[in-house]
């Protein structure tokens, strides 16, 4: 009889663990959000963006495609254009942001890291990578990069050296291209072919929201543009500036509860 009672005891315990693991409120799935559009302003319909980000007044923005590919910078009140740089054909560009005093490019299958000046976007030097370039965004203290696969690996923000990874978690097939690390922590990716956003915790890889950017343009713009890709939140604010590649529009966007 007592050892009925133990080995009940331990099937109570096990079954309640498993409740805790599979079904507790923590495996509810990823936050569903909306935008709310606040504004909208002209953007280049000729430019193929591949990064987007806001820094100390600054936008920059890297487009892609072979013999067209660039590096912009742009006043953020205006949008009166203070730098670009062609990258060499047949380099194709990828993603981009400022980390202290270098903004770094990547390309695309070229395995190659532009690093630049802040200023005038003209070249300092180049690195080598392994894989392909998709998203870049710098943290106070590291790079964290994209390929298009459920990885993202972290970077020395000085040497590109990679540091670390981890595997996103929580969401089915997620293809993190465009990113954003945003004030709190969080890293915000364009998943790549759709109107959806990830909200990643970089630190576990789980994707904590999924944010649905549908309908921001009409039907006649999303025939002659492709996938929304740039996500830059405005510094200092609760929104975040959204385009995508021949995008003819930037909008300012919040996050809402859907």
């Amino acid at each position: 009889m007592k050892r009925n009672r133990s080995s009940l005891a331990v099937v109570v315990l096990v079954s309640l663990l498993g409740v805790g693991a599979c079904g507790g409120p923590d495996d509810a799935g990823p936050q569903r959000l909306r935008v709310e559009v606040i504004g909208s302003s002209p953007h280049d319909p000729r430019a193929f963006t591949q990064g987007l980000e806001v820094v100390d007044g600054v936008r920059y923005e890297s487009t892609g495609m072979w013999g067209v590919s660039s590096a912009r910078a742009a006043e953020q009140a205006s949008g009166v254009e203070t730098a670009r740089v062609e990258v060499p054909d047949p380099l194709f560009a990828e993603g981009m942001t400022k980390a202290g005093d270098i903004v770094w490019q990547l390309t695309w299958k070229d395995g190659v890291a532009f690093a630049r000046d802040p200023v005038t976007l003209a070249e300092i030097r180049r690195v080598s990578y392994q894989g392909e370039g998709w998203g870049l965004c710098a943290q106070p203290d590291r790079l964290v990069m994209s390929d298009g696969t459920p990885k993202i690996t972290f970077r020395d923000p000085v040497t590109f050296a990679e540091t670390g990874s981890v595997t996103l978690t929580g969401y089915r097939d997620p293809k993190p291209n465009e990113l954003d690390c945003a004030a709190d922590g969080t890293v915000y990716a364009n998943n790549y072919p759709t109107d959806e956003i990830l909200r990643i915790d970089p630190d576990s890889g789980r994707v904590t929201g999924v944010i649905e950017a549908g309908g921001l343009l009409t039907a006649d713009e999303r025939q002659r543009t492709d996938v929304l890709n740039g996500i830059a939140q405005v510094p200092g604010t609760d929104r975040f500036l959204l385009t995508g590649k021949y995008w003819p529009h930037l909008f300012e966007v919040r996050f809402v509860p859907k």
